[in-house]
């Protein structure tokens, strides 16, 4: 027996089938469409996100020698923050979605510190106020096109995040849920007492009716439409955002486990069982997930904006590589950057500076700077990111090894930086594609295909080892010491 993992992330759609023994046995990709309306604005359109759903499930049916009927269940995880708007009958979207990286909204951020509303936000939800999370995102919607929110609050359109969404075109608007991992992410969801707050809901000017019911992670949640989705007729099993649903995959079910998650951005989680942990260094307090006994699991993030995002940028953008897979070898032609560091603070600063106003930055050129030493500050600046974040946890002097998956997490260069920055091994897992693998999890938790979490912990297979050099951990050092100076240049640009 097998589970359907979607994983809708920010740029494209994976669709994968895990069997029993925790092995991907097919998938399928597709890629949809990233609009920049204006500078600083970041918008994706729902249908596209629903197409490549429907095309990356498909591919991925068709590489799998199984039929459907040996699939229990349906997981799904996807970008968190981002928020969209749909008409409830129709299913059809009145708008683009506003994408986590958005940073339209700093000056209303801006305008609700200043009426002293961020230690308040803070307490209730465990987050900050910045551009990054969906709140901010509604209130400017409410502002600037009234006329679509007038419908919002009519009861007409459905306000959601992506697996809300998504949920609704597979069950043909049967239902309209989400998770306590997304749920947390939005502003307006009070993470102690785990439900949708009156009073955040109030402050952001957001219908309670509107947002999505709140459910268990895993449980048999909803049922997929044959009609609306590829003639599945399925439970829909397991829901979770992209870093928790990660921190699953990697099996991180322990008070202190910890996870990087190299992908658009980078993200660290640590897992704080079932204490709601604070920090005063720039982490965020968020929820993990929440077992159908209605036990709440919580963890410290350090959410990094632009990573992945940057090789991307120059391939893209910079047309300066084919791939991303090339860097690696680009980056090695060259021993060090001469000197070049780039902050890729192309969408601001997150954790631990949390400066929407950042902009990036190349610094040290020379006329002897190649595009291999661009090539390779991108790949520090990664680690150096992360290696921000890392210093500011309360249990970084107690950190033995840090599990890492994502895309990048293949590069082997880039993980070899990293365990000599932080002077502890990586571990690559032999999957490194955790966040499909978390939702399938979760979903085979639900369907009852895996009896406990202790099962899915045996499932998890190491592929490789980095070990810090101590060789290296010198230049290390001061790699990172230039970094910070740069990161402080880069600040309150915009």
């Amino acid at each position: 027996m097998t589970i359907l993992a979607i994983d809708a992330g920010t740029t494209g759609v994976t669709a994968v089938i895990v069997t029993k023994e925790g092995a991907i046995a097919a998938r399928g990709y597709q890629e949809f469409g990233q609009h920049f309306p204006k500078p600083g604005w970041v918008e994706h359109a729902p249908e596209e996100i629903w197409q490549a759903t429907l095309e990356a499930t498909r591919a991925c049916l068709h590489a799998w020698s199984g039929s459907a009927s040996d699939l229990r269940g349906i997981g799904i995880t996807n970008q968190r923050e981002t928020v969209l708007l749909w008409d409830r009958e129709t299913l059809g979207s009145p708008r683009r979605a506003i994408v986590w990286q958005d940073r339209r909204t700093s000056d209303i951020c801006a305008r609700l510190k200043d009426e002293g509303h961020e230690e308040r936000v803070a307490e209730l939800t465990g987050l900050r106020l910045d551009p990054y999370f969906s709140g901010t995102k509604l209130v400017w919607l409410q502002e600037n096109e009234p006329n679509t929110w007038a419908l919002v609050e009519s009861g007409r359109y459905a306000l959601g995040t992506v697996d809300s969404y998504l949920i609704a075109r597979m069950t043909r608007g049967t239902w309209h849920i989400t998770d306590v991992s997304n749920a947390s992410r939005t502003l307006l969801f009070d993470l102690e007492k785990g439900e949708w707050s009156d009073e955040l809901c109030t402050l952001f000017g957001v219908p309670r009716d509107a947002l999505p019911e709140v459910v268990p992670n895993w449980g048999e949640l909803a049922t997929s439409d044959p009609k609306a989705f590829l003639g599945l007729s399925l439970p829909i099993a397991g829901i979770a955002g992209d870093q928790q649903s990660a921190l699953f995959g990697q099996t991180c079910f322990d008070v202190g486990d910890s996870k990087c998650t190299y992908g658009t951005g980078s993200f660290i989680l640590t897992n704080t069982g079932t204490t709601v942990e604070r920090s005063d260094a720039g982490l965020l307090s968020t929820a993990a997930w929440k077992s159908p006994s209605g036990e709440l699991s919580y963890a410290l993030e350090g959410a990094i904006f632009v990573t992945g995002a940057a090789v991307q940028w120059l391939r893209d953008g910079l047309q300066i590589v084919g791939s991303a897979a090339e860097t690696a070898a680009i980056a090695s032609t060259v021993e060090s950057t001469d000197g070049v560091v780039f902050v890729p603070a192309l969408t601001g600063l997150g954790a631990p500076h949390w400066d929407p106003d950042a902009r990036g930055l190349i610094i040290g050129l020379t006329r002897g700077t190649t595009r291999a030493h661009i090539v390779r500050a991108t790949l520090e600046a990664i680690s150096f990111e992360v290696r921000d974040v890392m210093e500011t946890l309360p249990a970084r002097s107690s950190l033995r090894t840090l599990a890492v998956d994502g895309g990048a997490s293949a590069n082997d260069l880039l993980c070899q930086l990293q365990a000599d920055l932080l002077g502890v091994p990586v571990e690559r897992p032999k999957i490194v594609e955790t966040t499909a693998l978390g939702a399938a999890f979760m979903a085979g938790l639900g369907t009852g295909l895996w009896s406990s979490t202790d099962e899915l912990r045996d499932s998890w297979q190491l592929d490789t080892k980095f070990e810090p050099r101590d060789s290296a951990r010198a230049a290390a050092d001061e790699g990172y010491a230039r970094w910070k100076d740069a990161v402080e240049r880069s600040k309150a640009w915009a």
